[in-house]
């Protein structure tokens, strides 16, 4: 019992021991909060709303900084360690520390740039480096993507913005058909064509745009089709089978590409 007592009264464990009460009662009140956010967000009904849902979740990320933070100086002053004369030491030390972690400033820059301009928002589709990704979180330093094809999770650097394309909710689609059939029968048909996309689950509209270009071997109508962009794929697939069923019916072949060889 005395050499418990001696063990106690030990300045390092003391010390110690303090650090460590310290550390599970931040890891408690930062769950505990972190928890209330989540709940809130869960109940909010707002949560449907896309920078109402990016703001929530860059709270979140904010409030993990700040806890770390203040339990790294709490724990600090608890080890000896003068915080005040620290932070005010920070002024000159910064300078040093600005080149060294510039990259990491330029992120949090950027996602502040990202959410007061409203660029993208978690729950929208955006293509980076040839990759299609709905954004699942936006945090201070990175924002967070599942690629639409592979379902992988990747992160990229908010200072890589200008490198960001938001996806549209439009696809372009030529439809090539032959010289020989008259324009009005083929706007009949395309008419027919339109109707049934429209009838798709996932699609939000369809329109008919016109005569597109006049090819060697054809003449390109275009359709618009409006869905979701993250089912852009697959109604993409869904529109061209419809396509080609409905000029199966009407007796309309997509003619292929043509060489026309002339003599002398």
């Amino acid at each position: 019992m005395e050499n418990l007592d001696k063990l106690l009264n030990n300045n390092w464990v003391s010390k110690l021991l303090e650090s460590i009460l310290v550390i599970i009662i931040f890891f408690i009140v930062y769950y505990v909060v972190d928890y209330l956010i989540s709940k809130s967000i869960e109940k909010s009904k707002l949560i449907s709303n896309k920078k109402v849902k990016t703001y929530f979740r860059l709270l979140k990320s904010i409030t993990k900084y700040i806890f770390i933070v203040v339990a790294i100086l709490v724990l600090l002053q608890i080890n000896g360690i003068n915080v005040s004369s620290l932070v005010t030491s920070i002024g000159v030390i910064g300078i040093v520390l600005a080149f060294a972690v510039q990259d990491a400033l330029k992120d949090i820059i950027k996602g502040f740039d990202i959410l007061s301009d409203s660029y993208y928002r978690v729950g929208d589709v955006i293509k980076v480096n040839g990759v299609i990704g709905k954004v699942t979180s936006i945090g201070i330093k990175t924002t967070k993507l599942e690629d639409i094809y592979s379902l992988n999770k990747i992160s990229i650097s908010n200072r890589n913005i200008e490198q960001v394309e938001v996806v549209s909710d439009l696809i372009n689609i030529d439809i090539p058909l032959s010289y020989e059939k008259s324009v009005l029968e083929i706007e009949s048909v395309i008419e027919k064509i339109i109707s049934r996309i429209k009838k798709e689950k996932d699609v939000n509209n369809a329109e008919y745009r016109g005569v597109n270009d006049l090819a060697d071997s054809s003449i390109k109508y275009q359709i618009k089709v409006y869905c979701d962009p993250i089912k852009k794929v697959q109604v993409r697939r869904d529109a061209l089978r419809i396509i080609l069923l409905v000029l199966e019916e009407n007796n309309i072949e997509i003619p292929y590409n043509q060489l026309d060889i002339h003599e002398k």
